[in-house]
């Protein structure tokens, strides 16, 4: 389905929730989702701007703009919702004339720069006077949004309630024939929707014929009140009796609903609540959904929904088709047309909707909204960003280079003068070359090299030998020890397996023991000591110092478990010195190996544990002693 407007007086923002079908979740997303509507005008909202709460504005998945009473409370008010998901407006206005000024800002609207006024501007001799501009825009009555195709205007007329009011109501019928007639000669296309208040004809109320005769009046002399001749002669096809007033030559806009529907009797939208005239259907239509001539052809429906309840009005909708003919253009979809440039494109959408397309004129943007979300609006799933990998940007001075690889190459290049590194994704066939040293930590257990590798390249070095570590002898595999006849459950072993491409994973906490281990190791005596395996039947290898991962364990006799002895493995500070005291043909000073010194003593200080294999015949019988001993129960005191 294309673009669904509705237009609805609520005679209370809150009023439907009231009613079926609105009280069953008592939500405007639930309303609107009733309706089956992409932009909601409200009229008559009957609140000022600090009775808004944010079930109001904060509608998951829809935007909202406000004109609300400066003044007056529970009087007037109109709101249009716009759904995120099929439209987005441009720019936006509140009142009529412009004098209005944008939220937090001294300029008006008319004086704006063109780029960013909707523009239409009543002027001066256009105006009849008798009532300031700024007084016609003070009761919220008006709300303005512009897309990329068209201009909407929400709005509800002040009806004609005594003769105070009169002047009023004149003077607000004449700025809003002459902001529209402005926009449609400026080639802009305008849909004006909400209640106006008027009856068009004598087919738009009930008991017209009984009530003129009642008042003896002419079908002429009805048609011919001020207000209802200035919008007939707004209307195509409107009865105008007499000659068009000056300036108001040509019509211009289309009424959808009667146009889908010229002949159809009792198509009202509004019923005196006080008399109960409703299940009678003895109203009047004064809600209309209008359009310029350039548009008419783009609704494919219109119509009444006079089985909602919920006001004294109905709501009134009009459809837009999925593909319209715009201007002198091929069709185009109208998802194009509702959207700023760059949203869609034939209907597919090329980006969400996020808050950076918010208006200033939103209500989300008031200072008591800002910054806020649902909680829907919270867990709600974004679209991820498409990846675009950094380009490697060539050092143009020396500095110091790492790289790390975990399946793939990741370098870091950070310049001496540099603020900031900059990162490459990029795979690369080749490392960097490795000129001054090369520092290789690798796992005890693993004859392969580590994959974290770390170089240090200054510009005009030579390089020096590999410095590695060469990988420790596997352990030796015992024999199987000699079991008895009586059936043994086999002891579990743990298999630890080590993958090239993933670093080396840290000390596990398979054991208690691993807490009570000094974090630095001594390099001059580095103790290893065998666990007594008498309370503990994991068969698991004990953690290295240094993060290595545990050794898988084989089998060992229960005898030589028990009595094996605590090793000790003596490594001198001095073995090592002449790996960082070596100077190589670049001069690197040997401060520079301290830290892979270091670990390099601690990895090759620690020698393999000796192994363990706990009897389980032996356990199981510690077990049942402590657990099979029935204990005395203790005497109350």
């Amino acid at each position: 389905m294309g673009l669904r407007v509705t237009t609805w007086n609520v005679n209370g923002i809150r009023n439907p929730f009231g009613y079926a079908p609105w009280n069953q979740k008592r939500s405007f997303q639930a309303m609107f989702d009733i309706l089956e509507a992409d932009i909601v005008i409200m009229q008559e909202a009957k609140i000022q701007r600090k009775d808004l709460t944010d079930d109001m504005v904060l509608v998951t998945g829809w935007d909202v703009f406000f004109s609300l009473p400066r003044d007056k409370k529970g009087y007037s008010g109109v709101a249009i919702y716009t759904r995120n998901a099929k439209c987005c407006p441009i720019r936006a206005e509140e009142g009529i004339t412009g004098v209005l000024c944008p939220p937090k800002s001294t300029t008006r609207f008319r004086d704006l720069p063109e780029d960013q006024q909707i523009g239409g501007y009543p002027r001066e001799d256009q105006l009849l006077g008798i009532v300031d501009e700024a007084t016609l825009d003070s009761e919220g009555r008006t709300v303005i949004l512009e897309f990329p195709a068209f201009v909407l205007i929400g709005v509800y007329v002040p009806a004609t309630r005594d003769d105070t009011r009169t002047d009023f109501r004149i003077g607000f019928l004449t700025a809003l024939d002459a902001r529209i007639r402005n926009l449609a000669a400026m080639g802009k296309q305008v849909i004006l929707a909400g209640d106006l208040n008027i009856i068009r004809t004598d087919i738009d109320t009930a008991g017209c014929a009984d009530q003129l005769r009642k008042e003896g009046m002419t079908l002429d002399d009805f048609l011919s009140t001020p207000s209802r001749r200035l919008f007939n002669q707004l209307l195509f096809e409107g009865q105008v009796v007499g000659q068009r007033d000056q300036g108001r030559e040509q019509p211009v806009l289309w009424d959808m609903t009667r146009a889908f529907h010229p002949d159809r009797q009792g198509m009202f939208t509004c019923w005196e609540t006080k008399k109960n005239a409703r299940p009678g259907n003895f109203g009047s239509r004064i809600d209309y959904i209008l359009c310029t001539a350039g548009m008419k052809d783009w609704f494919e429906d219109a119509n009444i929904q006079e089985g909602l309840l919920g006001s004294d009005h109905c709501p009134v909708f009009a459809v837009m088709a999925d593909r319209v003919r715009h201007g002198a253009e091929n069709d185009s979809h109208i998802a194009d047309l509702v959207n700023p440039v760059g949203m869609f494109k034939e209907g597919r959408r090329l980006r969400e909707w996020t808050t950076r397309d918010l208006l200033p004129q939103s209500a989300k943007l008031l200072d008591e909204f800002d910054r806020r979300r649902t909680i829907k609006d919270m867990f709600a799933k974004r679209p991820a960003a498409p990846f675009k990998p950094i380009q490697q940007q060539p050092a143009t001075e020396p500095g110091v280079e790492f790289s790390i690889d975990f399946g793939k190459s990741f370098y870091i290049q950070v310049p001496f003068t540099a603020t900031a590194p900059v990162l490459s994704s990029t795979p690369s066939a080749t490392p960097p070359p490795l000129t001054d040293f090369f520092f290789s930590s690798s796992s005890s257990s693993s004859s392969s090299p580590s994959p974290t590798t770390m170089s240090r390249t200054p510009s005009n070095a030579t390089p020096l030998p590999r410095i590695t570590r060469a990988p420790p002898p596997p352990p030796s595999k015992r024999a199987a020890p000699n079991m008895t006849s009586q059936s043994v459950k086999k002891p579990k072993t743990t298999v630890v397996t080590k993958d090239r491409g993933k670093a080396a994973p840290g000390p596990s906490q398979s054991s208690l023991r691993g807490f009570f281990k000094p974090k630095t190791p001594a390099l001059d005596t580095i103790d290893e000591e065998t666990l007594d395996g008498e309370a503990s039947g994991e068969g698991k290898g004990e953690e290295e110092e240094g993060g290595s991962p545990a050794r898988a364990k084989a089998p060992a006799a229960p005898s030589q478990a028990a009595s094996s002895p605590v090793k000790k493995t003596s490594i001198s500070t001095s073995q090592l010195d002449g790996i960082g005291r070596s100077p190589g043909p670049g001069g690197l000073p040997h401060d520079a190996l301290a830290d892979g010194k270091q670990e390099m003593a601690a990895a090759m200080a620690t020698a393999p544990d000796e192994d363990k294999v706990f009897d389980p015949i032996e356990s199981k019988e510690s077990w049942s002693k402590l657990l099979g001993k029935k204990r005395p129960a203790p005497l109350c005191e």
